[in-house]
C-alpha cells in the first residue's frame, strides 16, 4: 500500500530525513537511496508517495519513494536559475567594461575567473560525492568561495549541475555572500582604480 506524505526535515549532506504521513502524521525515516528517481535531490517540504516498512526497532521507513506528480512549485528553481544566470552575465559584462575603462584594476576580472573556475570544480566534486555517498564539501567552504569572488562560477554550477539549487537555507546564505561581494566591488568602483592595483600586482 502506498502512502502520501511530506518531507518535514531533510539533511542533504547526510542524505536522509523524515516524512509525515498525510492523515495519520506517522513519522517515517527517508533515505535518498529509497527514491525511485535520482534526477534531483529531495528538499524539506517535498510532497512524496511511498510504501511504509516497519523495521525491527519499531521505526517506520519509507521505501520506493516517488515525488508527487502535481508538485506545483517544481518550475520555480528553473525560473529563478535563469534570472540568476542573467544577473551573472550582466555582472561579468560590467566587470570587464569597468576594467577596460580604468575604473577597476585589470587584474580583477582574472581573479573572478580563477575563483569561479575553482568554485565550479568544487561544486562538481561535491555533487559527485553526494551521489556516491562520499565525504562532502562543507557548505561554509562553498559560501567562502562565493564571498571571495567565485559566486559567478557557483551560479553556473547550480544551473548546470543542479546542485545546491533547491536547498532554501543554502540559497539564502549564498545570495547574502553575493550581495556582500557586490557591495565590496561597488565600494572599489567608487574609489580610484589604483587602490588595489599595487596589491594585486604583488599577488599576480
Amino acid at each position: 500500500m502506498r502512502y502520501q506524505g511530506k518531507i518535514t526535515s531533510w539533511k542533504d549532506d547526510k542524505g536522509f530525513g523524515f516524512a509525515a504521513t498525510s492523515g495519520s502524521g506517522e513519522k517515517a525515516f527517508v533515505h535518498v537511496k529509497a527514491f525511485a528517481s535520482r534526477g534531483r535531490r529531495p528538499v524539506e517540504g517535498d510532497l512524496i508517495s511511498y510504501e511504509l516498512i516497519l523495521e525491527e526497532k519499531g521505526r517506520y521507513r519509507a521505501d520506493k519513494v516517488r515525488f508527487a506528480a502535481d508538485r506545483a512549485i517544481a518550475p520555480a528553481p528553473s525560473e529563478s536559475g535563469s534570472l540568476a544566470m542573467i544577473f551573472t552575465a550582466v555582472f561579468c559584462c560590467f566587470l570587464v567594461l569597468a576594467s577596460l575603462l580604468g575604473r577597476l584594476p585589470l587584474a580583477l576580472p582574472a581573479l573572478y575567473v580563477v575563483t569561479s573556475v575553482i568554485t565550479f570544480i568544487v561544486y562538481a566534486i561535491d555533487k559527485s560525492a553526494a551521489q556516491s555517498k562520499q565525504w562532502r564539501t562543507k557548505e561554509s567552504t562553498l559560501h567562502m568561495l562565493a564571498l571571495i569572488g567565485g559566486w559567478p562560477g557557483a551560479v553556473v554550477a547550480q544551473k548546470i549541475l543542479r546542485h545546491k539549487s533547491r536547498k532554501q537555507a543554502f540559497q539564502w546564505i549564498f545570495w547574502i555572500t553575493v550581495i556582500l561581494n557586490c557591495c565590496a566591488l561597488g565600494w572599489l568602483f567608487t574609489k580610484d582604480g589604483s587602490v588595489f592595483i599595487h596589491p594585486l600586482a604583488g599577488i599576480l
